[in-house]
């Protein structure tokens, strides 16, 4: 009789253990899904603010016609995480080369008009390398708690997809550190 009481009780605290596991697991897959969407706005409004800033007349033309045509397939990109990594970089490359030195912002910066755009486009340069930190972390941790042979054995993760992290050129260009 205490064998079975035993046995009962063994499986029950497994069975706690397992749906606290499966719970942690959703609650980091939402976590993923939220740090993308947050990523994707502010992903969003970086090529967004760059197409302005293009379109200003702050820029020499050939510098205007890089940076929206970056900005442009950045914004026409808007999907899959690993499919949009390519875009966003060659934003980020069309950045430091049209708009990257110090002098160049300077430039940027000699106006009103000027200044607030160079002000929001700093914020959306910042905001999205930080974005994408938070989602890579998301992954990471979500990746880690998949990995575990339990997790694996009784497909606590159903058929969810394996959450790849975004690898992008996302580096803040020069003339816009420390604004």
């Amino acid at each position: 009789m205490w064998i079975v009481i035993g046995v009962v009780i063994v499986l029950i605290i497994f069975g706690v253990y397992l749906a606290s596991t499966a719970g942690r697991l959703d609650r980091l897959h939402h976590r993923v899904d939220t740090a993308y969407a947050s990523l994707n706005e502010q992903l969003l409004r970086r090529s967004a603010i760059a197409l302005e800033v293009a379109m200003s007349g702050k820029l020499d033309p050939a510098a205007s016609l890089v940076l929206a045509d970056a900005a442009i397939r950045a914004q026409e990109n808007e999907g899959d995480p690993v499919d949009r990594a390519q875009p966003e970089s060659d934003l980020t490359k069309a950045l430091a080369a049209t708009i990257g030195t110090r002098d160049e912002v300077a430039v940027l910066f000699e106006d009103n008009e000027g200044r607030q755009l160079g002000n929001q486009l700093s914020s959306a340069l910042h905001r999205a390398a930080i974005s994408r930190r938070f989602y890579n972390d998301a992954v990471r941790a979500c990746r880690a708690v998949r990995r575990q042979h339990l997790v694996r054995w009784f497909r606590l993760a159903g058929h969810t997809p394996w959450p790849q992290t975004v690898e992008m050129d996302d580096e803040v260009p020069e003339g816009f550190e420390g604004r």
